[in-house]
């Protein structure tokens, strides 16, 4: 083959390419409203299609990642019915999720598990994925009571036990690359920062990406297993009984710490630590030295929370929801509260 030959494949390749991409990319844009366009009337089909008899009145979630309702059937018995955004999670990932918390309320560990009905956790109905789980209220847990934090403590340790009794096969590790790296990378080849705190943004950014890389590597090889995720107070339910862990959504592979810091709400002492490390000890041991990732990924959430955001902004509801994200005075802000975050990275014990 000659080189005219071969330039000539290479440009019929990449053009194919293109429109292989460019056909994806419609179909992302397309699934995308249509989930904006999700209608109270394609709930009720999607819930009938499954051998649901739902009321006609649906109550929406505080929910912005996916479309929550809670619903009743004409018995009275209230559930949840969640549909997933399309292209976060895949199918095997979704399961994944399922499975564990299928897994943890087998061991009577208290999570809101998926209803299972024909053998199926997960359903299709007009191209929505959905999944329907009974309605567990309840309050926010008092966080500065000793005895409520051993026992949430507890629940932590039992849910750790199972969770690196196995492992995920599809659902994605915690990590600095994830979380800050390719969080900053995208709001910077984006057009969100402002033009004139850009340069600080950059600069501080990319400093805590250093620090978040550093406190990694320099932990070591990190004891990763399956997690929660997304362990803070709203995702804990209290009720007189005890509490209940809800919307494992953000399940993912990880440090067992990820599940701590969140319910952390003084850091100046050492007291909710302890109450809660107490607790989980009766069921795991506690590794000391998670406590230096603490504040790396308290960093990494800030700037993977901007960058969420970011991806989602196309969506309706979040600029109905967040109307002050994208304003010159949420990215001062967070310019302020990056680098009060890189103080505590520096100052690392």
């Amino acid at each position: 083959m000659n080189k005219s030959n071969i330039s000539d494949t290479i440009v019929t390749n990449t053009t194919t390419t293109d429109k292989s991409n460019a056909i994806a990319d419609n179909r992302t844009v397309q699934a995308t409203k249509d989930f904006y366009n999700l209608t109270p009337d394609s709930v009720l089909d999607a819930l009938e299609s499954v051998g649901y008899e739902p009321q006609a009145a649906l109550l929406a979630l505080n929910s912005y990642e996916n479309r929550v309702y809670q619903f009743r059937d004409y018995d009275e018995n209230r559930f949840v019915v969640k549909f997933y955004r399309p292209q976060r999670w895949t199918d095997e990932q979704i399961l994944e999720e399922h499975l564990f918390c299928e897994q943890l309320s087998d061991n009577e560990i208290p999570v809101v598990s998926p209803i299972r009905t024909n053998n199926k956790t997960l359903f299709k109905h007009a191209g929505y994925r959905f999944a329907i789980f009974e309605c567990k209220g309840g309050r926010t847990p008092e966080l500065d009571d000793k005895e409520t934090l051993i026992w949430l403590g507890r629940f932590i340790g039992r849910i750790h036990l199972s969770g690196e009794s196995n492992h995920y096969q599809h659902r994605p590790t915690l990590s600095w690359e994830a979380f800050a790296r390719d969080s900053v990378n995208y709001l910077l080849e984006s057009s969100f920062v402002p033009s004139h705190i850009l340069e600080s943004y950059q600069a501080t950014s990319q400093q805590i990406v250093t620090y978040c890389k550093t406190a990694f590597e320099n932990f070591g090889p990190v004891n990763n297993i399956r997690l929660h995720g997304d362990c803070h107070p709203s995702n804990v339910m209290w009720t007189d009984k005890g509490p209940h862990f809800v919307d494992f959504d953000d399940s993912r592979t990880g440090p067992a710490i990820q599940d701590f810091w969140m319910l952390v709400t003084d850091n100046t002492t050492r007291i909710q630590w302890d109450h809660l490390i107490e607790g989980y000890e009766d069921f795991r041991e506690f590794d000391d030295r998670e406590l230096k990732l603490v504040e790396p990924l308290r960093a990494m959430r800030m700037l993977h929370y901007s960058a969420w955001l970011a991806r989602r902004w196309e969506d309706p509801s979040f600029q109905h929801n967040f109307p002050w994200f994208n304003t010159n005075r949420y990215w001062e802000e967070q310019v302020l509260s990056l680098k009060e975050q890189q103080y505590q990275l520096q100052n690392l014990p």
